[in-house]
């Protein structure tokens, strides 16, 4: 049977071709065979990663053992809570396309007959997925794994409590020397960050799509069973290449929506509401932010994850994972169990197979016993964001799931971070902050620092956060992202001018600026115009193609 590899290693035709693979130490035998591309994102720079120069040995490992040829190539990353709070941030979701279009350059420059896609972190996951969508070769994606909790003061903590650390630190009710032990014991390992944050999100996620092996998103990264996924991934890629299942065939409409359920059921990050909807445009469907609003009302919050909880990912790999979560859904009819997988078989067919069920219902409820009976995230609509805002409302106190306030503007996250440190938001504010949507940004910064600091200061239950940006997926509170269209782009929290009442409603998804039709209308029409803040290089080219956020700003196909 003729394999897509054939192009660069069959014939006399390509016999220079076959001579530059002999310069690499390929033998006759090993261009003969299925020839596997792995996408590695290894880099020092990134916990998340640096140890999948390491993993991506047993990946090969498993190629070979499957009668296949491993090549690998790399990708760049972004390491998000290095780059937060500073210019680096902007670059971060920008970096996403860049991916995707590096692997379809090395994939389609070098016709692979399958693909492994092994990183870790946010924005490198979906930038891998995306471009097993657009290539549609038989792919799979392996994560490198979660990070083990630390420990600091005798509990399990992570990244999300350093944050907040220094809030309190700021706040004085906590010293140096305990701030340092923060910085020193919260993060003691390779993996993504140990909570329920965007990375270890999209990792579960990619189980629910069936683009990824069971327990790919919570088997830790230290673990040997990680090891042990990898060489299974490594035989899973061949055995793809050879029955020619594709990327589109598994990740159909029905696993997206099995992919929103789960989301759901987990409390993920907000960010999931950027990324799937993107990765469905480039799969050639059509997923808005508003497409999650159904799976809010009737799928039921099953753990609570750091950080809307006591438990880390770890914690969740014991419980059972995403194959427990799936299958407690799949009692209640509340996915799709026949939609295919890597694994050549449908998700009902699998889960019974690996005995998937939960063995810790303190981390994972029962659907008829769940901590909350509708979903993890909430998606807000009125006249501030006609397009669509997402909240983790998993993560929001109760007290906040209503909240009226006089909004405190401002043009940057810089901004609003000096307003909160310096002591100037009052109890009852709602904080707004705009032109840092994708086009305003530019990139669409994640923010962490305005949320962490009002934690630390014990105002995440008095104040709430809106903005045309994002939060990273390791914020709690009411804080609420996304807002669409962005300022930037003449929507309506361009408008917004302090004082102005701001009501939020989260129990019945509403987001609504307290002023008339017609004065809001005078205002966007009276509006200053946008004036981008980048000019040159790949920000200013980025802006100038990008969508909005409820359509996971993407660029034009």
């Amino acid at each position: 049977m003729a394999k897509r590899s054939d192009l660069m290693t069959k014939g006399p035709q390509r016999t220079p071709h076959r001579s530059l693979f002999r310069a690499g130490g390929f033998t006759d035998w090993e261009m003969e065979r299925p020839m596997i591309g792995i996408a590695n994102s290894f880099t020092e720079v990134i916990p998340g990663h640096m140890h999948l120069d390491k993993l991506v040995q047993a990946v090969k490992a498993g190629i070979y053992a499957a009668g296949g040829t491993p090549i690998e190539f790399n990708t760049i990353g972004v390491c998000d809570g290095i780059a937060m709070n500073h210019e680096g941030m902007r670059y971060s979701l920008p970096s996403r396309e860049l991916i995707a279009d590096s692997i379809e350059i090395m994939a389609n420059a070098h016709p692979f007959d399958g693909l492994v896609l092994l990183s870790s972190c946010d924005k490198i996951i979906p930038g891998m997925l995306i471009a097993a969508a657009r290539l549609n070769i038989p792919s799979v994606f392996l994560s490198g794994g979660p990070m083990l909790p630390g420990r600091v003061e005798g509990k399990d903590t992570g990244l999300d409590k350093v944050f907040e650390a220094v809030g309190r630190f700021q706040r004085g009710s906590i010293t140096q020397e305990e701030l340092k032990l923060y910085e020193c014991y919260a993060c003691p390992g390779a993996g993504s960050c140990s909570g329920m944050f965007t990375a270890n999100t999209m990792s579960h996620l990619a189980e629910a799509l069936g683009i990824a092996l069971p327990f790919n998103g919570s088997i830790p990264a230290t673990y040997a069973e990680r090891s042990w996924l990898a060489k299974q991934t490594g035989q899973c890629a061949v055995n793809l290449a050879v029955q020619g299942l594709k990327p589109r065939e598994i990740m159909t409409r029905e696993a997206f929506e099995n992919a929103m359920a789960v989301d759901m059921a987990l409390g993920g990050s907000t960010n999931t509401a950027l990324h799937l909807p993107a990765l469905a445009y480039y799969a050639g469907l059509d997923i808005s932010l508003k497409d999650f609003s159904s799976f809010t009302e009737k799928i039921p919050h099953l753990t609570s994850i750091a950080p809307a909880g006591p438990h880390h990912v770890q914690d969740l790999f014991f419980a059972g994972g995403i194959p427990a979560i799936m299958a407690e859904l799949e009692k209640a009819a509340l996915i799709h169990s026949h939609c295919m997988t890597v694994s050549s078989k449908p998700i009902k067919e699998l889960l019974t197979e690996i005995g998937a069920g939960i063995t810790d219902t303190a981390v994972i409820r029962t659907v008829d016993k769940p901590v909350h009976q509708t979903g993890g995230l909430a998606i807000l609509s009125g006249n501030l964001a006609p397009d669509g805002a997402v909240v983790k409302q998993a993560a929001v106190a109760d007290e906040m799931l209503t909240h009226a306030g006089p909004a405190r503007t401002f043009s940057s996250e810089a901004e609003a971070f000096q307003a909160i440190s310096q002591g100037r938001i009052e109890k009852g504010d709602v904080i707004l902050i705009r032109f840092e949507g994708p086009k305003g940004g530019p990139g669409m910064p994640e923010m962490l620092s305005p949320t962490s600091a009002l934690a630390g200061m014990d105002m995440d239950k008095e104040v709430a956060l809106i903005t045309d940006g994002r939060f990273s997926g390791a914020s709690r509170g009411a804080a609420i992202g996304h807002a669409s269209p962005e300022a930037a782009a003449g929507g309506p929290v361009a408008a917004v001018q302090d004082g102005d009442i701001i009501e939020i409603d989260i129990p019945n998804k509403s987001l609504h600026l307290k002023i008339s039709e017609q004065e809001l209308h005078t205002r966007l029409h009276d509006r200053a115009p946008f004036e981008p803040k980048v000019t040159t290089g790949y920000l200013a080219r980025y802006a100038s193609m990008v969508s909005s956020a409820d359509k996971g700003a993407v660029f034009p196909r």
